[in-house]
């Protein structure tokens, strides 16, 4: 039966030992980064989407029309929906960069994108599918370590 000396065996090895450390390097990414990640991005989107909406505290009558004529919810009124809108574009996304009621702004804005993807943007599930992610990774495993829920959890309030 042939052998391999010693210097083919570290050659062939050489590849997965290389790939070994890029895994490892890879996991080594601490999970808070992730989380901090998984909040901002997606609560950028929404918290925009919100300033559209909005004069001031005022809501923009063409919120209302785009709920009238565009979007057109089952089950409410388009006054009621613009509000609730724009009160929640801006209301979870703080929440969520904040880290503070993490898992339930991240539950209410997986809500909101269940909400858009069903009734007013059915073709763009690939950008609803990277918004649910971030929210069910935050849902799921928490904010991390950069939030305010794991300061008030820590300090035994």
């Amino acid at each position: 039966m042939p052998t391999l000396d010693a210097s083919a065996q570290t050659g062939s090895l050489l590849p997965l030992r290389l790939i070994g450390q890029v895994l490892a390097g890879l996991e080594a990414i601490p999970y808070s980064f992730i989380a901090l990640a998984a909040r901002v991005f997606p609560a950028a989107v929404f918290w925009m989407s919100g300033e559209t909406k909005v004069d001031g505290w005022h809501l923009k009558a063409s919120a209302i029309t785009l709920f009238r004529e565009d979007y057109r919810l089952p089950l409410i009124d388009p006054v009621i929906a613009a509000h609730a809108a724009a009160v929640a574009e801006h209301l979870f996304p703080l929440l969520l960069v904040l880290g503070l009621a993490s898992r339930f702004a991240a539950f209410s804005l997986l809500f909101m994108t269940a909400v858009i993807e069903i009734f007013v943007y059915p073709d763009a599930w690939p950008t609803h599918g990277v918004w649910a992610t971030c929210f069910l990774v935050v849902i799921s495993r928490g904010p991390g370590f950069v939030s305010l829920d794991h300061f008030i959890a820590r300090s035994k309030l």
